[in-house]
């Protein structure tokens, strides 16, 4: 028979280090705590192939006493704790004493400190558990510690360390977030005596950020700061356009400690939700406040889980923090070009023209001649000076929808993001027009003629109207009255405005608008639907049908009607009116599709989202489909009157700007 054993101290210390000390990062971080919590100014790490043969941090803390020196070492000894009480009031690194004893159990340690009080300091070492009697030494103020041979009697931990370079990599992590954590320290980071970072210290957050990510990522944060009764949130939220594939660069910090949660990273992604592709993951410096009594910290051995006691309303303030601080802000992306060499402008050779030139007098009258408003356009072209474009136009494949005005009266315009300026020059279009990837087009507003208050869809012009491509109606109040917009490789809208350029991806920018359209219908309960005649018989795997049935109610918010026909067969009666140009069978079978590929059972806000996404990316128009004048004023008319218009539901971006800077830069009209 088995019997009851009491462990050894030395048992039970190796047993703390397993949960504790997993890798050299893992010292690291619990000696930089110890450090934080002596009120340390300056902190220099040393590290030897990766920590695994030795770790020295010294600081100029306040030291150890020498009578504590061997208390140091013992298991569930702190001078952080009087009573269990102070658990729930925890405002130091660390609180649970096992730290040091746990290190000195699978390494050589040495520690040594004195204080400002003392002349000499003291040294310990322990091997392995073995703990030698303490001695006077000579060293600075503070306190030094070192280990070597980490795990060198636990050789099953230690043959599972990985390279050198794959551990200093976690250290410089671990050094990373005590350094974001305090940015009030002098810190220093050497490997193989080789500075890896040295860190002066600031008094700007901003400051040590740029020295870690560099200042092309610090360019992209955005502040936030709100409060709300004890609690506070500020930091940096990056620019959606800065992302991530994993959620490393979502950093949190909880009262000075860095710290991981479920709410808050669930709260960074609805912040972020349709502004990142999915798989993205948004970059973050977020620091939290908030009494220590209302958070428990000792619920993991590392202390990187906590648990809140109201976890809602963080969450709440971290969301509307981020959301309303997105709302306010102009989130388009910039295009980038890449400086050239200094002192040097590189400019891309000119062709040699291959046919010659047309004489000036001649452009001129071919001009004239194609943008004059009396003029008529010759057979089969537009106004525009292309072709007409043979395939279905935009007005039968889908319909631009307009919001509601509140009041049901004239239009309620939001302010533009950019102004557009009347041309004061002709247009040209390309001489070749048989095979142009190019339409141009004055845009000005549409008349209040053609908004109605009941958002009915404003169906486009049909490419048989010859009406001329300028537009001399009125603008309506709030708007520009007129810009100019040209299509280019029937897929992008390239605009000018006082920032200087934009490319808008066509069919981004109108999924945008069907989705917020479709969203505010379905909100409303108004989502237009059309019954059919013989309802629609669709035969799927078991899987799919069954997945359809239970989430039916669901699909009736957005207009689809699906019901059970026996066996694996299901009825569609009704579908949106926007999807009436679909393969409505086909587009039925993708969404069962979905609905079984999202693994874990989804809320039904996730459901309803994704079948908006859906529905409103395979209502909008495609790109290579040719726009008419008509069609490029509506679709810019609406950017403006939208929420997001500077990123599609999936997380694309739909513009990017090219600054008037950036182009003067490039062409050598700078400096």
């Amino acid at each position: 028979m088995t019997r009851i054993n009491q462990l050894s101290p030395s048992v039970i210390n190796r047993i703390a280090a397993g949960e504790v000390i997993e890798r050299p990062a893992s010292v690291v971080k619990e000696l930089l705590e110890n450090s934080v919590d002596a009120l340390a100014s300056r902190i220099e790490v040393d590290v030897v192939d990766g920590g695994a043969e030795l770790i020295r941090i010294s600081d100029d803390g306040e030291g150890i006493h020498p009578d504590d020196l061997l208390l140091a070492v013992t298991t569930h000894a702190t001078s952080k704790l009087s009573e269990a009480d102070d658990l729930f009031r925890v405002q130091t690194m660390g609180f649970r004493g096992e730290a040091l004893a746990s290190i000195a159990e699978v390494s050589h340690f040495r520690l040594r400190s004195r204080q400002p009080d003392n002349d000499a300091g003291m040294e310990l070492e322990v091997n392995g558990g073995v703990i030698s009697p303490p001695r006077e030494c000579g060293c600075p103020l503070g306190t030094t510690i070192e280990v070597k041979q980490l795990f060198f009697n636990t050789p099953v931990r230690r043959k599972f360390m990985r390279s050198s370079g794959t551990e200093l990599g976690h250290i410089c992590e671990q050094f990373t977030r005590i350094a974001l954590a305090n940015p009030r320290l002098h810190l220093v980071l050497r490997h193989n005596q080789k500075v890896v970072y040295e860190l002066p210290a600031t008094d700007k957050l901003l400051d040590r950020l740029k020295l870690f990510y560099g200042a092309q990522l610090a360019e992209q944060l955005i502040w936030v700061e709100t409060t709300l009764n004890n609690y506070r949130v500020w930091g940096y939220a990056a620019h959606p356009s800065q992302s991530k594939a994993t959620r490393k660069g979502e950093y949190l910090f909880l009262n000075g400690r860095w710290i991981q949660d479920r709410t808050l990273q669930h709260a960074l992604t609805e912040a972020y939700r349709g502004l990142l592709m999915v798989g993205r993951y948004p970059i973050t410096f977020l620091f939290l406040e908030m009494p220590p009594d209302e958070v428990d910290v000792n619920v993991h051995p590392t202390k990187a889980e906590v648990r809140f006691q109201d976890s809602q309303t963080l969450f709440r303030l971290l969301l509307s923090a981020l959301r309303t601080k997105f709302l306010g802000m102009n989130l388009e992306s910039q295009i980038k070009v890449p400086a050239a060499a200094a002192g040097e402008l590189k400019t891309p050779p000119v062709p040699e023209p291959q046919r010659p030139l047309p004489l000036r007098e001649e452009l001129n009258t071919w001009a004239n001649a194609q943008f004059d408003g009396n003029s008529q356009a010759p057979a089969g072209e537009s106004g525009l000076g292309v072709p007409r474009s043979s395939s279905v136009p935009w007005s039968t494949t889908s319909q631009v929808p307009f919001k509601p005005f509140p009041d049901g009266g004239q239009p309620q315009y939001r302010p533009p993001t950019t102004a557009w300026p009347s041309p004061t020059v002709p247009v040209i279009a390309p001489e070749n027009t048989e095979t142009s990837a190019i339409a141009v087009a004055e845009v000005s507003a549409p008349p209040p003629t053609e908004w109605v208050p009941d958002a009915t869809p404003v169906t486009a012009a049909s490419p048989d109207d010859s009406s001329p491509a300028v537009s001399n109606s009125t603008a309506t109040s709030g708007l520009p009255s007129a810009f100019r917009a040209m299509q280019v490789h029937d897929c992008y809208l390239v605009v000018e405005s006082d920032e200087g350029l934009t490319v808008i991806d066509q069919h981004a920018l109108h999924e945008r608008i069907m989705y917020e359209h479709l969203r505010e219908r379905v909100l409303a309960g108004n989502v237009e639907s059309q019954r059919l005649l013989l309802p629609e018989a669709i035969d799927l795997s078991p899987p799919e049908a069954s997945v359809l049935l239970e989430y039916s109610a669901i699909l009736a918010q957005i207009g689809l009607e699906i019901s059970d026909f026996g066996g694996h067969t299901v009825l569609l009666s009704r579908y949106p009116v926007m999807l009436r140009k679909l393969n409505l069978s086909q587009f039925v079978k993708d969404i069962a599709q979905q609905l079984c590929d999202s693994g874990l059972a989804p809320t039904r806000r996730d459901i309803l989202d994704e079948l908006l996404h859906m529905m409103s990316c395979k209502a909008a128009i495609k790109a290579g489909q040719r726009l008419t004048a008509e069609e490029i004023e509506s679709l810019l008319t609406q950017r403006h009157l939208i929420d997001d218009a500077h990123h599609c539901p999936h997380g694309r971006p739909t513009s990017l700007t090219l600054s008037r800077m950036e182009l003067d830069r490039q062409f050598g009209r700078l400096g």
